[in-house]
Formats: structure tokens, sequence, C-alpha cells
């Protein structure tokens, strides 16, 4: 295993260059994304053959979150589905580098955060001298809502997740997941868990122009009582997936301090959490 910080609080990079080559999940186009070592906080999106200087992510670029979280910016470039990427930067521990892309998405990869944290190993973690970023501390709870779903954030010493999902599919139904996030754990538990659908759904969805790059391959199909292509890697793994998900979209502003709860999460309310955060900084 790659020497992984042992908590969240100190500011790291990655040792070199790292590429990774793959299809997206809703264009099924293939692009490439190659992540670079950089001596600003925060994580920089630049394209390939563009003189442009890289953008520093935030949630104010946030456009879409329809299964997936899209951002768009002012020079009327946007890219999607960027949460399992920076799902693995952040809870690998890193807090600098800059991301290049080829195209408008992320490649899916397997369908995890896995292959993205096998890239940033291969590049190798580094210390910054500088000073860390300033974590962001809550002097009071937050709590949003969107119809039956609830997030909250209240403060706390260390980031503490807890997740619950509710379905009817009898393969999935009620599954919660708690846990004290460090980059090993994120990495043993977290990142490994793909992303999942439903049988009954691909038709619409591929009618829509949405999941033409989704396949067995690389996502997790419920036919209602069983899944398609067993077996999990986890027991709970679409609880897992749903965490890997919110820390993604959390990674546009930073993990704060606090314990956050989420029942029935979707892009949307994470990014919502990510924006509120945001406006304390």
């Amino acid at each position: 295993m790659s020497n992984w910080p042992n908590c969240y609080g100190g500011a790291w990079t990655l040792a070199e260059s790292t590429l990774r080559r793959g299809v997206g999940l809703h264009s099924g186009l293939v692009s490439e994304i190659r992540l670079s070592p950089s001596e600003k906080a925060g994580f920089h999106v630049s394209w390939f053959n563009d003189i442009e200087p890289p953008i520093t992510l935030s949630p104010t670029q946030v456009s879409d979150t329809q299964l997936c979280t899209t951002l768009r910016f002012s020079n009327n470039r946007r890219l999607s589905t960027v949460e399992h990427l920076l799902a693995a930067l952040a809870g690998c521990g890193i807090t600098h580098a800059e991301i290049q892309s080829s195209g408008e998405e992320v490649p899916l990869l397997d369908g995890s955060a896995l292959g993205w944290v096998e890239a940033i190993q291969e590049a190798g973690v580094v210390p910054l001298k500088s000073s860390p970023p300033s974590p962001i501390v809550l002097k009071e709870p937050i709590l949003l809502t969107q119809g039956g779903s609830v997030i909250t954030a209240t403060p706390a010493e260390q980031l503490k997740l807890v997740v619950v999902i509710e379905f009817p599919q009898r393969a999935i139904g009620k599954q919660f997941f708690s846990i004290v996030l460090t980059p090993e754990k994120f990495v043993k538990e977290i990142a490994p868990a793909r992303t999942f659908g439903f049988l009954d759904q691909v038709e619409h969805l591929r009618g829509a122009g949405l999941i033409k790059g989704a396949g067995l391959e690389n996502a997790l199909v419920c036919d209602g009582d069983s899944w398609l292509n067993p077996p999990l890697r986890f027991p709970n793994e679409p609880v897992r997936h749903k965490l890997l998900d919110l820390l993604g979209d959390l990674a546009l502003v930073g993990f704060p301090r606090a314990q956050i709860l989420v029942y029935k999460g979707s892009h949307r309310l994470h990014t919502d959490l990510a924006a509120a955060l945001f406006s304390l900084t």
C-alpha cells in the first residue's frame, strides 16, 4: 500500500503525473484524465491542448446533478461525472492536484474509485512544505432537505459519516453505514464500492441519452430480488457507493470537521451541502 496520510489535516500532492483512459458513463465516449502535482491548494482542471490556465474547482460550478455531478465553467467548458475521481483524490488525502481532461466526461473505469486510487498509488503521494488548507469548522449545525431526503452536518473533531439508503428492491432494501474516515479506511472500505442501477430503468435512461457507457463490467445492475452481475464486493456495497458519491461532491469544497448524516442522499443534496460549507470559507 502507498504511504497514505494518516489523517486529513496536512498538505499533500502527487509525486508525479499519472494517466487513465476509459469510457464515460453517460456519453459513452472515450476520454483521458491526467493527474499531476500542484503547488496550489485545491483541485484545478484544464484541458489537453488548451492554453488557458487551470480552473480551481468549487461548488459554484455545479450545473447539473442528474445521475452524476456536472460542472460548467465560465469558458463554456463542462466536465461531468467528476464524483468518483474527486472522491479518490480527497479520500486519499490529496489536497493539491491538477486534473487535465481530453473531453467533457471523466472515465467511469470499473464504476468505483478503485482505478483512481490505483492511479494515485502509481504516482505516489508526497507531503508539501506549504501550510495545509484551513479546515472548514462549523459553529452550528446545517440541515438541508429535498423531498423525503435529509442531510445534516454538525460540528465534530473529525470527519464522521453516517449514510442510510432505502430502496423497494429487495436486493438492496434499507442499508446503513457509518465510518470515522481516514485515507486508509477510504481506500479499503469505500473506494472499491461500485455504482449501481436498475434493469427496469435501463431502456428509459438510454432513451433519454444517458448511461450510454454503462455495462455489466462497470456497474452493478439490480433486477429486483437479485443482481445480474454478482458477486458484490461488500454485502452493503450500494450504501458504501452512496458514501463515495457524497465524498466526491464534498471534495469540491474540502472535507469539514463535522459529523455528516445523510438519509436517501443525491448529488443535488450533496452539492447543496458543499455550497453551504463553501459559504463558510
